[in-house]
């Protein structure tokens, strides 16, 4: 197995973590690997592909993604293929042939390719030794990236004869391992966790109180940096908002989001992969898979939804181990941009009232579902994943099935599920907003978060290398507070503050008549700006 990792792969010595999940899958047992992105995952299965009697099929969220790791199995000379919406009917027809004669090893695979028979047929026929569930995040509704076609994953791998599965994710709390290894069936899995912790990242939040402001503040971060790296944005209009900006200022780059024709959106992605575009700015949609290893700098315009996206996405940063920046813009009111997104995620009563209809009428794909009840076809295949759990649908090949009639303590059920994931994924954009307001160590957040050992501060992080001091508090002055009349002082981001009760803080924020102060012990407060004076 070291000879061929050296020889086609060019490792000759196995990272932490690769040596127990190769031989997991080289011995048939399930295994889960948490492995920090860049951490060399894929190659826990793509060299166990050359050593197993029948395929290694590998379950991937993205187009993008599946197409750089073909392209790098394909470098590593393994018969590989791929079953995707990109291939035309008669690659189709050629692909399904080879898989037939058995001249793959390694065979990517979309989430909603499994949930058509015929594929199904076709792996079975196949035989698969390893099922592989890349970014396994994205099958627990706890998660941050929850995919609703990863629903069908359980009903795939019993029609596979249930393999052995090996789940590959970089970022999962201990809520979500546990969700995915019940959603795949995996309880006697090894759990290979290797941390959140990458010693070459320094992370950084720049707050800002205006929109001109952070504007600047970014500019700052691109002529400071002369290495590639990637904005991210929450919207499209932000991206192209942010792109027109940049190019106007004599910046190199380029944009990527879902609204681009794909022959542009690949022409943009084969630019900035071979150095030609130096700056891409982006939505989520880039990224996953994009294996870039000098990238030095990851800049987040916006506010993420949480610190597992946050740390997935600054992860594509450094991977080549020298020193990389992961830093984000901030301003209070982003959190808006983020709870917006929230308000509309999980479903309401009416939809799933509307959806239920629907499937007592008679078998029906998801995509007629969404046709009949004019919802988006994802959010009725989380309905309708809802349904079948509590027993009242079943998926039978491409359709969903009534079983029985779906009484109202199950649908007061379904809703409460529903409020429970809203409650949990309020609760990650608090995190989120603790981290991005937080005066200590940024990575002993992180580990924190992820119910990881704080351990030490990390003295990389901006907090670490520019700490605010912990002065004791004044003596409380014996005199009325302040009137309206009298001269409020007008306090600007960074400036130093006092307060009677709290002490000595930093301002984060301003809005108005009122700032939001960092105090010591990490403590956050919003008060009004004449209670507070120089410090």
């Amino acid at each position: 197995m070291r000879r061929e990792a050296a020889r086609r792969f060019g490792v000759r010595t196995f990272r932490p973590g690769q040596q127990e999940l190769l031989e997991a899958a080289l011995r048939g047992r399930d295994a889960l690997g948490l492995l920090p992105t860049g951490a060399g995952k894929s190659l826990t299965y793509q060299l166990p592909a050359l050593f197993l009697p029948k395929a290694v099929v590998v379950v991937s969220p993205l187009l993008s993604l599946m197409k750089d790791q073909q392209e790098k199995a394909q470098a590593a000379r393994i018969e590989v293929a791929k079953l995707d919406s990109t291939l035309t009917t008669g690659e189709e027809r050629e692909t399904a042939e080879e898989i037939a004669n058995g001249a793959n090893d390694l065979i990517y695979v979309t989430p909603e390719r499994l949930e058509n028979p015929e594929y199904l047929d076709l792996l079975r026929t196949r035989g698969v030794s390893l099922f592989v569930v890349d970014e396994a995040h994205c099958v627990s509704q706890w998660g941050h990236d929850f995919r609703p076609a990863y629903l069908a994953l359980p009903d795939a791998i019993r029609a596979l004869e249930r393999p052995p599965i090996l789940a590959l994710t970089a970022t999962a709390t201990r809520q979500v391992v546990e969700d995915i290894v019940r959603q795949l069936g995996m309880s006697s899995a090894e759990i290979v966790n290797l941390g959140i912790e990458r010693p070459n990242l320094r992370y950084e939040v720049l707050r800002t109180v205006n929109g001109a402001a952070k504007r600047e503040s970014l500019l700052r971060v691109l002529r400071e940096e002369k290495g590639s790296g990637i904005v991210y944005a929450a919207t499209i209009r932000t991206v192209e908002d942010l792109h027109r900006f940049l190019v106007a200022n004599s910046i190199d780059a380029g944009r990527y989001h879902g609204k681009l024709p794909t022959r542009e959106r690949e022409q943009v992605q084969e630019s900035f992969m071979s150095g030609g575009t130096r700056v891409m700015v982006a939505t989520s949609a880039f990224g996953m898979g994009v294996d870039k290893p000098d990238i030095r700098f990851v800049v987040h315009w916006n506010f993420p939804d949480s610190l597992e996206t946050y740390l997935q996405e600054v992860g594509r940063a450094g991977r080549d181990g020298k020193p990389a920046r992961a830093i984000l813009l901030y301003r209070l009111e982003d959190k808006r941009v983020q709870s917006f997104f929230l308000g509309g995620k999980y479903p309401r009563r009416q939809d799933t009232l509307a959806v239920w209809s629907a499937i007592a009428r008679g078998p029906a794909s998801a995509r007629e579902l969404a046709r009949k009840t004019d919802l988006p076809e994802k959010k009725v295949k989380v309905i309708a994943a809802q349904l079948i759990g509590a027993g009242a649908a079943e998926r039978r090949r491409r359709h969903i099935v009534p079983l029985r009639s779906l009484r109202p303590k199950e649908l007061d059920r379904l809703l409460s599920s529903y409020e429970k994931r809203h409650a949990s994924d309020r609760d990650r954009l608090e995190q989120m907003m603790h981290y991005a307001q937080s005066v200590g160590c940024r990575v002993r957040t992180l580990r924190e978060y992820f119910a990881e050992e704080p351990g030490a501060a990390c003295g990389r992080c901006d907090n670490c290398r520019q700490p605010l001091t912990a002065r004791p508090p004044t003596a409380a002055r014996k005199r009325a507070p302040p009137k309206p009349a009298e001269r409020v002082p007008r306090f600007q981001l960074g400036d130093e503050v006092r307060h009677r009760r709290y002490g000595h803080g930093k301002v984060l924020d301003v809005s108005g008549s009122n700032v939001l102060v960092a105090f010591a012990k990490d403590m956050t407060h919003k008060i009004r700006q004449d209670w507070l004076s120089p410090a």
